[in-house]
């Protein structure tokens, strides 16, 4: 299993555009093969925050998803949504034994 962790930072004056963009992808992608989960949360901090959380059964299944349509779609929206270049890091879960 792996998580994708997708940190962007948006105009304020492009919010809801963003969103509108990112609802439909995140619709389309949780119906994609191996996908197990995909959220977008908003910082409650810096309402310019959107970190999208994703689960997927295994780093084979991310290669079709980036060349879905869905996803094309939303990253032409999203780049020209975007203040800073995004922040994108794939992890893994680490079993931590505890005492």
């Amino acid at each position: 299993m792996i998580y994708v962790v997708a940190t962007l930072t948006i105009k304020p004056e492009t919010r809801a555009e963003f969103i509108a963009a990112a609802t439909a992808c995140i619709k389309e992608t949780r119906k994609e093969p191996g996908n197990i989960a995909y959220d977008l949360h908003e910082s409650v901090t810096d309402h310019t925050k959107m970190v999208f959380v994703e689960q997927w059964e295994n780093a084979e299944a991310l290669v079709p998803h980036r060349a879905m349509e869905h996803v094309k779609t939303f990253g032409r929206v999203a780049v020209k949504c975007f203040a800073a270049p995004p922040k994108v890091d794939v992890i893994t879960p680490e079993k931590v034994e505890t005492r």
